[in-house]
C-alpha cells in the first residue's frame, strides 16, 4: 500500500494555515453590508486594526492582495515625475519598482544582494545625492530572500526629510514588532494570508498624518483604491465599496485571538520559531539564505549541492504533506521557504524539520535522522514553563 500522510502541513509563508474557528466564522450566513449589524462588525474590527498595527490613525480594509495596498500606498500619496528610491533587494522589491514605473514615477534603484539587509547609510547617501526624493519605497520582511530591512533605522533618516517611508509589512505586521507611530512609518501595509490567519482575499493600509496631507495634492490616478473615500466611509463605519463581508467576519474572530494572545507574546512565538528552523537547518548542514539579517516570518535554506529544489519541495508536499515554499527567480531551484508566522506552532516546526530529514534522505542526502529536531527542540524547551513539583 502506498505511503499517505494522514495530515498536510502548511508551511509556506502566504497563504498560512487558518484555524477552524476562523473558518467557522466565515461560514457564517452573509448579511447585507449596508446595515447595522455589519457596521458592528467593521467598527470592532476598525479597532483591532489600530492595536496591531500600533497607530492611532485608521487602517483601511481593501478587498485585494496586498499588492493592491502597496499600489494603493504609491497612488494615493504621490503625483507622476515624482522623484522615488527603491530598495530592490528581492521579488518585492521589484514589485515596488514596477508599480512606480508603470505610474510614471521617476525610480531610483538601489540594488541590495538578495539574502543581504539594506544599509541605511546607503539610503541616506542617496537622500542626500537627490533631496527632492518625495518617497523610499521598501519592505520590511522580504519574503522572498527571507531577510528582514533595518525599517527603524530607514524611519530615522526620513522622517526628519521631505520624503515619506513607504513599507511593505506583509510578512511582518503581526509577527514582529513595527511601531508604525512611534517609528514614523508613513504608508504601512499588509495582507490577510500571513499574520492574520485568515485566506487571500483582504489587505490592509494605514497613513500618517503626513502621508494623509500628501493624498490631498497627489495627483495620481485612482479610483477603487481612493482612500479618502474609504476613510470617510470608514467613520462611519462602513466601506466604500461592496467590501468581502465573511472575510471580514475572520478578520473579527482572528484579530480577537490574536489580541487576545498578545502581541508580544505573538513576536516571541515567531522569533523563537525562527531560531528553531535555523538550528534546525544548520544542524542538518544546511546554509541559510539570510544568515545575518534573518526575517521572523520565514527562513530561507539552500537545498544541498545535485539537489532539484523543485523535485525536493514536490516531494515535501505530495508524499510527506508538509508544504513550504520554493525559491524564486535567481533562487529557483535552489532554496527553501519555511513559514513561522500566522497559525504556525512550535510543534509544527519539528513536523517541519523532521519531514525534512526524510526527504533529504530519500535524496540521496547523507542525513543523520534527529539532529536538525533536537536543535530546534532545544530552543523550543527553553520557553516551556516549569513542571509542577507535586
Amino acid at each position: 500500500m502506498a505511503f499517505r500522510p494522514l495530515k498536510n502541513y502548511l508551511l509556506a509563508p502566504g497563504p498560512t494555515a487558518v484555524p477552524a474557528e476562523v473558518l467557522l466564522r466565515i461560514a457564517a450566513p452573509t448579511i447585507h453590508h449596508r446595515t447595522p449589524q455589519f457596521e458592528q462588525v467593521v467598527a470592532g474590527v476598525r479597532e483591532q486594526l489600530k492595536e496591531v498595527f500600533q497607530t492611532s490613525g485608521d487602517v483601511l480594509v481593501l478587498a485585494s492582495s496586498g499588492t493592491g495596498a502597496m499600489e494603493a500606498g504609491i497612488v494615493n500619496t504621490l503625483s507622476p515625475g515624482d522623484p522615488v528610491l527603491c530598495v530592490n533587494g528581492g521579488k518585492f522589491g521589484e514589485r515596488w519598482m514596477k508599480m512606480a514605473r508603470t505610474y510614471g514615477l521617476d525610480v531610483e534603484e538601489l540594488p541590495v544582494e538578495w539574502g543581504r539587509a539594506v544599509d541605511p547609510a546607503a539610503i541616506r547617501a542617496a537622500l542626500d545625492r537627490k533631496p527632492s526624493t518625495r518617497a523610499v519605497l521598501v519592505q520590511a520582511s522580504e519574503t522572498s530572500t527571507t531577510v528582514m530591512h533595518p525599517v527603524r533605522e530607514i524611519a530615522e533618516i526620513t522622517r526628519g526629510r521631505d520624503t515619506l517611508l513607504m513599507v511593505d509589512g506583509i510578512t511582518a505586521v503581526g509577527v514582529t514588532d513595527v511601531p508604525m507611530d512611534r517609528w514614523g512609518i508613513d504608508v504601512l501595509v499588509s495582507g490577510s494570508q500571513k499574520a492574520f490567519m485568515l485566506p487571500p482575499g483582504l489587505a490592509f493600509i494605514a497613513l500618517s498624518d503626513r502621508a494623509w496631507a500628501a493624498a490631498e495634492k497627489a495627483k495620481l490616478p485612482r479610483f477603487y483604491l481612493d482612500l479618502r473615500r474609504e476613510r470617510t466611509n470608514l467613520h462611519q463605519n462602513t466601506t466604500a465599496y461592496t467590501p468581502a463581508i465573511n472575510l471580514i467576519y475572520g478578520l473579527a474572530q482572528a484579530l480577537g485571538s490574536m489580541l487576545e494572545e498578545g502581541l508580544p507574546s505573538i513576536f516571541a512565538r515567531c522569533d523563537r520559531l525562527m531560531r528553531a528552523t535555523r538550528a534546525g537547518a544548520l544542524a542538518m548542514g544546511l546554509r541559510l539564505v539570510a544568515p545575518d539579517a534573518p526575517s521572523p516570518a520565514v527562513t530561507g535554506v539552500f537545498v544541498p549541492e545535485g539537489v532539484d529544489g523543485g523535485k525536493l519541495q514536490k516531494y515535501l508536499r505530495n508524499t510527506l504533506g508538509v508544504e513550504v515554499a520554493g525559491g524564486q527567480d535567481q533562487f529557483k531551484g535552489r532554496v527553501l521557504r519555511i513559514a513561522h508566522l500566522g497559525y504556525t506552532g512550535d510543534f509544527d516546526t519539528l513536523v517541519m524539520l523532521s519531514a525534512l530529514e526524510m526527504a533529504l534522505s530519500r535524496f540521496g542526502v547523507d542525513v543523520e535522522f534527529g539532529r536538525g529536531p533536537a536543535a530546534a527542540q532545544k530552543i523550543i524547551a527553553e520557553a516551556l514553563p516549569a513542571a509542577a513539583k507535586s
